[in-house]
This record gives C-alpha cells, sequence and structure tokens, in this order.
C-alpha cells in the first residue's frame, strides 16, 4: 500500500486516444493523485508488466484499467497472462470497455479479473464511474504490497 499522499501508479491498457484522453482527465477531476501509464496494446502492456525493453525502469502499477478489444493480443489474454503469473496476479485489474456481453463478462470473470466495469458515454457518468473505481481499489480495499 502506497504512503498516505503519494501518488498511485495506474497502467490503462487502452487503443482508443479519445478514452485515453478522457480516462486522463476523469483522474484529474477526481482529484487523487495519480500516474496513468497508457499502453496502446496488449503486447505492449505485457512487457511494460514485465519490464521488458524499452520500459526496464518502469513502476509496478497499484491498479490496471484494461480494455477487451485491443489490436493483436487482446485483453482477455492480457487477462490471462497476468493473472498466470506469479509476480503479477496480485496487481487488480479491473475490465472497462463498452461490451455488456454476457460471455465477456463471464469470460473476464473466469480469467480471475477483479472487476468488470462498462464504459459509460456520458462524460459526468464516466467521471464518475473513475472516481468509484478509485475510491474502491486505491482508497477502501487493503492489498498486498
Amino acid at each position: 500500500m502506497k504512503a498516505i499522499g503519494e501518488p498511485v501508479d495506474i497502467l490503462l491498457v487502452e487503443d482508443n486516444p479519445g478514452d485515453a484522453r478522457l480516462m486522463k482527465e476523469a483522474l484529474a477531476e477526481a482529484k487523487i493523485r495519480n500516474r496513468l501509464h497508457v499502453m496502446a496494446d496488449g503486447a505492449e502492456a505485457l512487457a511494460y508488466l514485465r519490464r521488458q525493453d524499452p520500459f526496464a525502469g518502469a513502476v509496478r502499477p497499484d491498479l490496471i484499467l484494461l480494455d477487451l478489444n485491443l489490436p493483436g493480443k487482446d485483453g482477455r489474454q492480457v487477462l490471462a497472462e497476468i493473472k498466470r503469473d506469479e509476480d503479477l496476479r496480485r496487481i487488480p485489474v479491473v475490465i472497462l470497455t463498452t461490451s455488456h456481453a454476457e460471455a465477456d463478462i463471464a469470460r473476464a470473470y473466469d480469467l480471475h479479473a477483479n472487476a468488470y466495469v462498462t464504459k459509460p458515454l456520458d462524460i459526468d457518468q464516466f467521471i464518475a464511474v473513475v472516481k468509484s473505481i478509485e475510491d474502491f481499489w486505491l482508497t477502501i480495499v487493503k492489498l498486498p504490497k
């Protein structure tokens, strides 16, 4: 757990630049100090998490926000690899996607996602959702170091 007042590190795996920008704005609006690291595809996210070149100095995130629909290695594959990896599996992974499909929801939980959140289209609702995620995962929940 981070010391009080220390910024939290969030890894956002999102290929849509507009959604990534919206997340940055929502995090700023939520007023929780954070460092947002954005990866645009699954392979890049896994390289970051494993501190592979060019991410040798990458910081271990406190929370991963993962889109399902990514180019190349999709979010389901990324989630499966994270949860199989002894060094990464304890990092909470919140699926943040536009999919309402029951099959996607079930599959995400079968792969041990910590939560599944559907992205709201309205900016105010999106900000509220981001604030709720942060409040829960970064303030209320106790996570292992």
